[in-house]
């Protein structure tokens, strides 16, 4: 009898020994699996723990590895440097783990203590603490604390960090920054210009941002129009004269010949000379004023609302997929030519549309009241923009090459300082110029907004918290406890 109870307990042990094994093997397996086939699901608000598809389509193409030396501490008395620390700590997790996609350019992550570790800051260049280098080769970046954040009052309102860290790795990674050159000497907007109403000035910035590099081209002097790369962005940004033949023919050759790529932004009463051109390429810019009396057309400053169509262009994706509408100032229509040529290489697609209350008032220029004549005015809805893409055949093969891309729209003044943080005004302009280059990855990279949560709790239900903590949670645990050595006794 006593033979038997020991071989029970023995039998006993062991299932309980093989139990405890074939736990240890599913959480080591589980482990492993997690280690080789990882997956992350961002449930948080913003997304705050993703990056952008933007971000991630540049970190797959990456050509050279890139070293990310960050010298901020969690142990400092300065709590904004702390948080900024845990900030950046959890953004650069994010890149790593995305570079991993390209193993030809991986990115590592180092932290460093200046204090303790001088010898390694002095190898990496880093002589002061609370900065951010960022290297590639040869070529290195610092980023700053004030580039990770928006401030308010003196408040951090919006985290930056995937903003600035993107750039800096552009920067750094590319052999040469690519080029942009915003024509002159017909009194264009400038982009070194700060005026509100015509300057191009934070638009500089942001395309510098976004490793673009702006340059001012005078198409009537020979040696500027010699040095403009083929396929390279040129952007005619509301002239207020007319473009010579010869100016035009250049214009179309760059487009035609060298697979250029042009952005026009044609303000309406001025003449610009580049009717062939646009003709050439299916795009028609009536010579009209848009007028709209209607609430859902007009801004409360005047300003005109145009919304993405529906053709559904790169350009005007991100907008049409969250409503967002943009704010031109005088405007004109720029809409497919009814009357273009049948080819089937040239694709010609709207932009941006009115409201249904506005028309293209012909007689702008005469005294008084307008009003819309169906004989004369253009009915709405109107094109503001036009997008065109001309794809040549290759030969007999089944596939072909583009050979130039070109965007206008019916105005300027919307990508001016005071309006361009307007509406969707800013992802617009990024968009199309990415559209232009052949960056179709759009460039959207909004900062992630700080949020605060507060729990407020009077005296009372302070003290019910408390012995809540001290006495239920206790409580249900032993009631538990006992629930289950009842159930295994019976």
């Amino acid at each position: 009898m006593s033979s038997s109870f020991a071989t029970a307990r023995r039998l006993r042990t062991a299932h309980l020994l093989l139990q405890a094994l074939l736990l240890l093997a599913l959480v080591v397996g589980l482990n492993y699996l997690a280690t080789k086939h990882a997956w992350r699901f961002d449930l948080s608000r913003h997304a705050r723990h993703s990056l952008s598809p933007e971000t991630r389509s540049y970190l797959r193409e990456l050509s050279a590895p890139v070293k990310i030396v960050v010298t901020l501490s969690e142990n400092t008395d300065d709590d904004g440097v702390a948080q900024a620390s845990r900030d950046v700590r959890a953004l650069l997790r994010d890149y790593v783990e995305a570079s991993a996609a390209n193993p030809r350019a991986p990115i590592a992550v180092e932290f460093v203590d200046v204090y303790q570790n001088r010898a390694a800051a002095q190898r990496l260049g880093i002589d002061k603490p609370n900065t951010i280098l960022v290297a590639s080769g040869p070529k290195t970046r610092t980023v700053g604390l004030t580039e990770l954040y928006d401030v308010k009052d003196r408040e951090k309102t919006a985290f930056k960090g995937e903003q600035a860290f993107t750039a800096a790795i552009l920067d750094v990674s590319r052999p040469g920054k690519q080029p942009v050159y915003f024509l002159t000497s017909h009194g264009e907007m400038d982009p070194n210009d700060t005026d509100p109403a015509r300057g191009l000035s934070l638009l500089r910035d942001e395309l510098a941002l976004r490793n673009f590099d702006l340059a001012v081209l005078d198409l009537s002097n020979p040696e500027d129009r010699a040095r403009v790369p083929a396929a390279s962005l040129l952007v005619i940004a509301a002239p207020q004269g007319r473009y010579s033949p010869d100016e035009q023919e250049f214009l179309r050759r760059h487009l035609s010949a060298s697979a250029g790529r042009i952005l026009a932004l044609l303000n309406p009463a001025n003449p610009h000379g580049l009717d062939e051109l646009l003709f050439d390429w299916g795009v028609l810019a009536d010579d009209v004023v848009i007028l709209d009396q209607s609430a859902e057309g007009r801004s409360d400053t005047g300003d005109l609302i145009l919304y993405p169509t529906t053709s559904g262009h790169p350009v005007i994706e991100f907008l049409a997929s969250n409503k967002i509408a943009v704010r031109f100032g005088p405007s004109r229509s720029v809409r497919p030519d009814p009357g273009r040529s049948l080819d089937p290489g040239l694709n010609t697609l709207p932009l941006l549309a009115t409201s249904p209350g506005a028309w293209g008032e012909r007689s702008y220029r005469q005294r008084g009241p307008a009003a819309f004549d169906p004989a004369v005015d253009l009915a709405p809805p109107l094109a503001v923009g036009t997008a065109a893409e001309r794809v040549a055949p290759k030969d007999k093969l089944p596939f072909s090459v583009r050979s130039g891309r070109l965007i206008v729209y019916g105005g300027g003044e919307w990508l001016a300082n005071a309006r361009l943080a307007a509406g969707g005004n800013l992802s617009l302009a990024l968009a199309s110029i990415n559209w232009l280059v052949d960056r179709d990855t759009l460039l959207q990279l909004p900062p992630r907004p700080i949020e605060k949560f507060q729990l407020s709790l009077n005296t009372v239900q302070l003290g019910r918290l408390r012995l809540s903590l001290l006495f239920a949670l206790p409580a249900l645990t032993a009631t538990l406890g006992l629930l289950v050595y009842w159930s295994r006794r019976r």
